[in-house]
């Protein structure tokens, strides 16, 4: 029972989690299924890997030192934060590079990258809460943990491997340049860095202190995480303004529809109201087929023809004429 409690805990909420992340990306919704992979990656292969490349260099740190300090020092502010965000960050990487098609704004990278790094914590509390709290401390100790690792420090690794998702996503838009070769590098190396920081908050400080102090911090950065996400929301509905006007001149798509492709809330309207119409597949499909066709243009524009961007804005605008009547918007 104990363990079925923290497994519930340590996946339940990341379930929740993910599906805010999935929330947010409001214009052009990354596909169920590479979302659902990702996850996966980080529940068993990122943290599978983590836990034993962890063990094994903290095994070697402490044969090299013979102090228990040291290996916990070396572990927690170097070891882990390199090993955990390359493997994290792995995930991100092979959708960038494999299913480079749906890698296509900032908010995309966020979203691959956080939900990879759900799976991930999503393990990594199981483990926690169970091993760490009820093993050690009973239900108290469960529950405590229960609260650690999900109200106190329940978004810090998507918000590490966030850094990783940006600067993909910012080369992913770059046709070429420094910025291109260097946005990887810096995200990469911002991820590792945050994490890194926090887990030495930890270690050097010890105890509720350091809960406390780590606590402020990580919630100062989500914070402004947060609003980097509101930007780059605001952005997106901004690419749509601009590369719809195109289509409804050219009536593919009505003055109703056009206002509502270009705003989150009223799009929820319009599904919600398929719902009792029996329009609500065609619905949902004609706007996301809206901030596919809105990023494909985009990207023409800043990329050129770059696998065939021409030829799948014109599937888009044929798929758009027919389920222009079926919406009934």
């Amino acid at each position: 029972m104990p363990f079925l409690v923290s497994l519930f805990f340590g996946f339940a909420p990341m379930f929740l989690f993910a599906y805010i992340l999935y929330w947010t990306d409001r214009y052009e919704r990354e596909p169920k299924v590479l979302l659902g992979a990702v996850f996966i990656w980080g529940v068993a292969i990122a943290a599978g890997g983590a836990f034993v490349t962890n063990t094994v260099l903290g095994m070697g740190v402490y044969i090299f030192t013979g102090s228990e300090r040291a290996t916990d020092i070396t572990t927690a502010s170097i070891i882990a934060p390199l090993v955990e965000e390359t493997l994290k960050g792995l995930a991100v990487l092979i959708v960038f590079l494999i299913f480079r098609h749906e890698f296509d704004s900032i908010l995309d990278g966020i979203v691959y990258a956080g939900i990879t790094a759900l799976g991930f914590a999503a393990t990594e509390n199981t483990h926690y809460i169970y091993n760490l709290g009820y093993l050690e401390n009973g239900w108290e100790g469960l529950w405590f943990l229960v609260f650690v690792r999900v109200v106190l420090v329940g978004w810090q690794h998507p918000f590490y491997t966030a850094f990783t998702g940006i600067g993909l996503a910012i080369t992913r838009m770059r046709q070429s340049g420094f910025i291109k070769f260097i946005a990887p590098i810096l995200g990469f190396s911002a991820a590792i860095f945050t994490h890194a920081f926090h887990n030495s908050m930890s270690v050097f400080f010890g105890g509720l202190s350091a809960l406390a102090i780590g606590t402020v911090f990580d919630w100062t950065g989500w914070f402004f995480m947060f609003l980097f996400i509101l930007w780059a929301i605001s952005q997106e509905r901004k690419l749509l303004k601009k590369h719809l006007q195109e289509e409804y001149s050219l009536k593919l798509i009505s003055a109703r529809q056009y206002h509502i492709a270009t705003s989150a809330w009223n799009q929820s309207g319009a599904r919600f109201r398929a719902l009792f119409n029996g329009r609500y597949k065609a619905t949902r499909r004609f706007y996301q087929v809206c901030g596919e066709l809105a990023h494909k243009k985009e990207q023409f524009e800043k990329m050129g023809n770059e696998r065939n961007n021409s030829e799948i804005i014109e599937k888009y605008r044929g798929e758009l004429a027919i389920l222009k009547e079926k919406t009934g918007e």
